[in-house]
């Protein structure tokens, strides 16, 4: 796939990049459509056990890019409000739900800026590993914005309310130590060492059980609605469901033979 937002897959590994280096990777129109589109075909790939998410060149996403939000300026009000609908319902929602909706772990590699949609993008993320000198910040308020992507439902869910009202209303600027402290990332690491980091991990997933991901992505993103009772009973008909599967087979036979396990890859 080619164009603003590009899908790679290989050894089980898919890595989709944002792909406008030259613009910091701000999200353009025809970044949404790209990023919309390899969502869908990443919904269908039955060959890859995790997705690595990054920027090209030096950045992450350093937010939307103002050079086309200003070309709807000249609109109407009611014309710029049905435009903004529709480009968020049309692109951003169907691509942060597909990702959400995905089986595998999804893991955001961070340097340099990650700010408005790129903070929102990395904190739908399972997992995020970060550069040491990467930069942060939600940057909606600071042009008249409240936040898409997201933003305002996994912030609090990560922070806290108190703290994710503070990062989206004064929108200013934090560092890696502090994403971390936050939990906003999973790791930290120097900037020369970041593409090794996050290779090592994505390896690890992608040789891991394909079943068992699956069903602890589930499992976490219900048990926001679910009362005790019905967590448990997802969890055990969770663990059922593994249960029954070659992958669990295969991890006991290995833990009693003192190997490492070998799990199926589809």
């Amino acid at each position: 796939m080619a164009g603003t937002a590009l899908l790679d897959v290989a050894s089980g590994v898919a890595t989709l990049t944002l792909n406008r280096p030259g613009a910091l990777n701000a999200l353009s129109v025809e970044m949404m459509q790209d990023l919309s589109a390899a969502a869908r075909e990443l919904a269908g790939r039955k060959d890859v056990g995790v997705v690595v998410v990054t920027g090209a060149g030096d950045h992450f996403m350093a937010g939307g890019d103002l050079k086309d939000f200003a070309r709807h300026l000249h609109l109407s009000p009611e014309a710029r409000l049905a435009a903004f609908k529709a480009m968020i319902v049309q692109y951003i929602n169907p691509t942060v739900e597909t990702l959400q909706s995905l089986g595998q772990p999804v893991v955001a590699k961070v340097r340099g800026a990650c700010a408005g949609f790129g903070l929102s993008l990395m904190v739908g993320c399972d997992l995020a590993v970060c550069a040491d000198d990467a930069t942060f910040a939600t940057a909606y308020s600071a042009i008249g914005l409240p936040g898409d992507g997201g933003a305002s439902y996994f912030l609090p869910r990560i922070v806290g309310r108190r703290k994710a009202a503070e990062l989206l209303l004064l929108g200013e600027r934090f560092d890696a130590a502090q994403a971390l402290r936050l939990g906003l990332v999973n790791r930290c690491v120097p900037a020369a060492e970041l593409d090794a980091e996050v290779g090592l991990l994505a390896e690890r997933l992608a040789s891991g059980p394909r079943h068992a991901y699956a069903e602890i992505k589930r499992l976490l993103a219900d048990s926001h609605g679910n009362q005790i009772e019905s967590q448990l009973q997802s969890e055990a008909e969770a663990f059922a469901r593994c249960g029954a599967t070659a992958d669990f087979a295969e991890g006991v036979t290995a833990f009693l033979e003192k190997r490492r396990a070998v799990f199926r890859k589809a």
